[in-house]
């Protein structure tokens, strides 16, 4: 029952990748549509950004009152019935109403479901989890382009994913009983030495303690913000940065870019495969020290190639780093504060992922595009600064 299960939650998480790879790919035909500038998308990205910071910070909340199966099952009805109004918007403002429940609906089942997995499921699920959400990331151009091929239809490009999230809100529904009784049978049968490290955690036996409050959980926020700073900067700013100072053509530095993603798709799924051998503090570990010999490679005056090699490198070294955080959270803060602390990761995620990019394009704009390699050393190194010295504190806790 669990195994099939968690196969749902893999397709819950594939959903919710799926919308967000879209917007960026139709906007060039939307806007015309909508009679829209071309920053205009800034703006929807920003909107949706903020209601799932939104969502994220309240999900712990919203988890204990309600439960992870009902919460996923709304909040796909929220991303299912945003997306069809996507298709129907007559005009720019419909759009930007409709981002609203697109965000809050996506904050709450990303947070919603990394907290039911890093408490019921072992580690190689959550990197798994996260590794279908770059498969939906990676279909979502893919289906959208399908549409928009000769006749420009990009609205039943988003009907067509609509109808997919509304498929899954179906099994979602008719699966709801499961949620208890699957967390009921994983957390008898879940490794013993697995679940007493998660009941010990720095801070568990602190109920009485606001989730927010709880030592450490500030660098954990920080971690997240610096991770997904350098994740969504590379992602954004490395086309521009091989087309603009390494003068390769933009089709060229296009195509290595989404080699970066793919790097961190496939090692996730390696990642999954290595946790039978290596805990998840040592994966964060090699993974940070990875991502910064990639960021290192960007910044060596050497040839194209190598900077090329340095994005891939990137990808695979941050592939661990997001789920393992996770994963860890409830044996760093204790089961207790699990689900509120993993909701506040999220916010951070998402707050890095919204602010740290147009930061380093202020930048650049008011010097050159060449900064780039240095400002995503500066966010790995932080990373790196940040997660040591929770490890250190959460030793000290447990020593003393």
């Amino acid at each position: 029952m669990a195994t099939f299960f968690l196969i749902i939650i893999y397709l819950a998480f594939i959903s919710l990748g799926l919308p967000d790879s879209m917007l960026g790919s139709a906007w060039p035909v939307m806007r015309l549509d909508m009679d829209a500038s071309l920053g205009t998308a800034g703006v929807l990205s920003m909107v949706i950004a903020a209601n799932t910071i939104i969502s994220s910070l309240l999900s712990g909340t919203v988890l204990r009152m309600f439960g992870t199966g009902k919460v996923t099952l709304v909040s796909c009805i929220l991303t299912a019935g945003a997306l069809l109004g996507f298709s129907w918007s007559p005009s720019l403002i419909w759009l930007v109403l409709f981002a609203i429940p697109l965000g809050l609906g996506a904050g709450s089942v990303d947070a919603g479901l990394n907290s039911y997995v890093a408490a019921h499921y072992k580690a190689h699920h959550m990197s798994w989890l996260h590794c279908f959400w770059g498969v939906g990331a990676s279909l979502g151009p893919i289906i959208m382009a399908s549409f928009m091929a000769g006749d420009n239809l990009w609205r039943q490009g988003y009907l067509a994913v609509a109808g997919i999230q509304f498929l899954l809100v179906i099994i979602l529904f008719v699966t709801l009983p499961l949620w208890d009784k699957v967390a009921k049978i994983s957390s008898v049968t879940r490794n013993d030495h697995e679940a007493q490290e998660r009941e010990e955690g720095a801070t568990a036996a602190s109920g009485t303690v606001k989730s927010w409050r709880v030592k450490g959980v500030n660098l954990a926020l920080l971690t997240f913000l610096f991770y997904s700073g350098v994740e969504a900067s590379v992602g954004l700013w490395g086309s521009s940065f091989l087309v603009n100072i390494k003068d390769l053509p933009a089709a060229t530095a296009a195509q290595w870019v989404s080699l970066f993603y793919v790097g961190i798709t496939v090692g996730r799924m390696l990642t999954g495969f290595i946790t039978f051998k290596v805990n998840n503090r040592m994966l964060i570990r090699y993974g940070q020290w990875i991502a910064l010999a990639g960021t290192v490679l960007l910044v060596l005056p050497l040839p194209s190639i190598v900077s090329l090699v340095g994005l891939l490198v990137i990808g695979l070294g941050l592939a661990p780093i997001f789920p393992c955080m996770l994963h860890e959270t409830p044996a760093r803060f204790g089961k207790h504060h699990a689900p509120p602390i993993i909701g506040y990761q999220m916010a951070a995620a998402y707050t890095g992922t919204t602010l740290v990019p147009p930061l380093l394009g202020l930048l650049a704009s008011n010097s050159t595009i060449g900064i780039f390699p240095m400002f995503i050393v500066l966010f790995a190194v932080a990373m790196i600064l940040c997660t040591e010295r929770l490890n250190y504190f959460v030793r000290k806790v447990r020593v003393g």
